[in-house]
């Protein structure tokens, strides 16, 4: 038996971020988790780009157009959609969840969805910080592992850096 993970591991590794703009109190805290996150595990600042775009629906087309760069080996889109009285939530919240899935599976890049949607400002704060972990952190996490299970794949890697990194099939480490 043959098993494949991603470890924890940033080095030698470049990140995109996509953050929406919309709900920046929120997402700006997203965006630290997930900064942090990346550092604590080896990736150099030199090694992560950062885009801003208006709001949630804008994330998928910004990361799929980084995704097909072949600059990054995954690309974390991170947003903030919070009900209101309309069904404008759900209209965005669809659009983002099948966008960023969209992007990963037509570049073959990992794509992150590290979009939270809350009824209330309050929910979506709680998700930036400590008492409800910090989905930013989470999304950075998610990356890291996807980002180094798809160079241990069987297959040829087309990700990040011209898709010139390929390793055989094996056993890969698991996470620290």
């Amino acid at each position: 038996m043959t098993v494949f993970e991603g470890a924890l591991l940033g080095e030698g590794l470049r990140f995109a971020i996509v953050v929406s703009r919309f709900n920046q109190p929120v997402t700006s805290g997203l965006l630290e988790g997930a900064l942090d996150t990346l550092r604590r595990h080896g990736t150099r600042d030199q090694d992560i780009d950062i885009a801003w775009v208006p709001g949630a629906f804008e994330l998928p087309l910004v990361a799929a157009r980084m995704a097909r760069s072949r600059r990054y080996d995954a690309v974390l889109c991170l947003g903030a959609v919070l009900r209101g009285a309309t069904a404008h939530f759900d209209f965005v919240a669809g659009a983002a969840a099948q966008g960023i899935a969209r992007a990963a599976l037509d570049t073959g890049v990992p794509v992150i969805f590290g979009v939270i949607t809350c009824e209330t400002l309050e929910q979506a704060v709680e998700r930036t910080g400590v008492r409800q972990g910090n989905r930013g952190a989470e999304a950075a996490l998610a990356a890291l592992e996807m980002a180094n299970l798809m160079r241990v794949l069987p297959g040829e890697w087309t990700g990040g850096r011209g898709g010139t990194g390929r390793v055989g099939a094996g056993t890969a480490g698991g996470g620290s």
